[in-house]
């Protein structure tokens, strides 16, 4: 996939299991914008070589520019310099079809910076570069909150875990909170007057309540950390160490990606976090527009406009698939049943302790206490 030109990539996790990736060709000569949906082989970490479906934007001068994915894997949102188009990948016998839906709150709303669905699907929002933000309730598509001057413009925006909050960043270096639910702002992120907060992601294991942010200050960027339960800033550290262009986080919270202006990458045990993979010149000369983790694997899909979709193998520890788990149970049950055979047969317990040559086995009553064989003898 090299050496192409595709501006933007996403992956698709369908119903049936299979996980598929969506890619945006911008206009080429006299050839229009295409969406192509190719299937992923997790064994080479690799796309098919020639696409499942493919649909024209049908707009001469539209380009694709970003996917949000719906978490059902059937549902795609694409933002155009346009507007957003909404398309619905449908199959029969695995042979796949992307059918063009209205999507009428944003069809023609200009250019998008953002889209963004909620971890459940019931909320999706866009952050426009006029700066105007808009989140609906999926699918009904009520709009919750619409807001013209929510920012100067949109540089990044992320939902909660829970679909309460959703966190909005500004060309201009500030950062808000919004209550989806009450479709107001919470709170603005602090700062000092030469910081600017860039890229964010809340945490998504569903334990540790943060919100991840890169920040730049002095030509140094860091990585800082919120507690979104008080929204303040508990730490921060220097991970990537040059200027960050895009930030993402797993569907199990486990790693952060960051991807720089220069082709870049690294990815962070969130834990530790430490730098557990790096990828260098990765898209050499290019500044990264996005990094996606696999839905299924310890896989990264990253885009530029120059190199196109790159998969990237992490080197990072395996994951435990279902049967193992399933098989380790088995394995420790069976264990702990010999075990326990074992002692039972063995041990010198009270009711199988080695006997002598002549010594009869004791009795029941042998072993009653005399003061109640006393209390049984009594008459009363």
């Amino acid at each position: 996939m090299e050496g192409t030109r595709e501006s933007c990539s996403s992956w698709i996790r369908r119903p049936e299991n299979r996980v598929l990736v969506i890619v945006g060709r911008p206009r080429t000569g006299a050839f229009q914008s295409l969406l192509e949906v190719f299937s992923f082989d997790a064994k080479t970490a690799s796309l098919s070589a020639a696409p499942l479906a493919m649909c024209s934007l049908g707009e001469g001068d539209a380009d694709p520019l970003g996917f949000s994915v719906h978490p059902n894997g059937e549902e795609i949102v694409c933002s155009t310099n346009k507007g957003c188009k909404l398309f619905e990948l449908s199959d029969r016998d695995l042979s796949y079809k992307l059918v063009v839906k209205d999507l009428p709150p944003l069809e023609s709303a200009g250019m998008q910076n953002c889209l963004a669905f909620s971890t459940d699907g019931s909320r999706f929002a866009s952050g426009g570069q006029d700066g105007h933000l808009r989140i609906l309730e999926w699918p009904s598509l009520k709009v919750l909150v619409d807001e013209p001057k929510a920012h100067k413009s949109f540089h990044d925006m992320d939902i909660s875990l829970d679909s309460e909050f959703l966190v909005s960043t500004s060309t201009d270096g500030s950062a808000r909170i919004w209550k989806i639910n009450d479709g107001a702002p919470l709170i603005s992120l602090t700062r000092q007057a030469d910081e600017k907060i860039e890229c964010c992601r809340f945490s998504r294991d569903g334990m540790k309540p943060f919100l991840f942010c890169t920040v730049l200050k002095g030509g140094k960027v860091v990585t800082a950390v919120w507690d979104i339960s008080t929204w303040n800033r508990i730490g921060f550290k220097r991970l990537l160490r040059k200027p960050v262009s895009v930030l993402s986080i797993s569907l199990d919270g486990k790693y952060l990606a960051l991807g720089s202006n220069d082709g870049d990458m690294c990815v962070v045990d969130v834990k530790k976090m430490e730098i557990c993979h790096w990828s260098k010149k990765l898209h050499l000369g290019s500044s990264i527009s996005s990094i996606e983790f696999c839905p299924s694997e310890r896989v990264v899909i990253s885009t530029s406009n120059q190199w196109g979709p790159v998969i990237t193998k992490l080197n990072v520890p395996a994951d435990w698939k279902e049967w193992q788990l399933y098989l380790l149970l088995v394995a420790l049950f069976l264990c702990s049943a010999v075990i326990f055979y074992f002692f039972y047969e063995h041990s010198d317990s009270f009711w199988n302790f080695p006997l002598g040559r002549n010594q009869p086995r004791p009795h029941f009553r042998n072993i009653i206490p005399d003061s109640q064989l006393a209390d049984d003898q009594s008459p009363w």
